[in-house]
């Protein structure tokens, strides 16, 4: 039988039904001697695991304020680039109020001119 198709026996539940429990092969051998609680090798496996622990959580925890700053960050920002669309909002508000005057102000000229022209065509014209 080939290595690879072992392993994957060993993976593989009990029977047809399911009924075990797959364990990979490097913990099998770890689980088939308990350890007693007083010995050295137990209490060095429980400092590194408390160890790790700790640092699991308190490399959670800082990844947490990380977030919280940044969210913090990107609300002032949010704040400063509303008031900026507001400010920009209002400039445009008053360049187009600006621009209908001018450009009101331009027909306004240009008509009379026009109809004086139209006038002084038809004057001319019956002279």
């Amino acid at each position: 039988m080939p290595a690879a198709y072992s392993r994957f026996l060993s993976w593989c539940p009990a029977g047809p039904g399911g009924g075990g429990k797959a364990v990979p092969p490097s913990k099998q051998s770890k689980k088939s001697s308990p350890m007693d609680r007083n010995s050295d090798e137990y209490r060095q496996r429980r400092e590194r695991n408390n160890m790790a622990v700790k640092k699991s959580r308190l490399k959670s925890k800082q990844k947490a304020q990380d977030t919280l700053q940044r969210v913090n960050q990107l609300k002032e920002e949010n704040e400063r680039l509303e008031a900026k669309i507001k400010l920009l909002t209002k400039e445009l508000s008053v360049l187009k109020d600006l621009f209908l005057e001018h450009a009101h102000n331009l027909t306004d000229n240009v008509q009379p001119s026009s109809t004086e022209n139209l006038t002084t065509n038809s004057d001319n014209a019956g002279q």
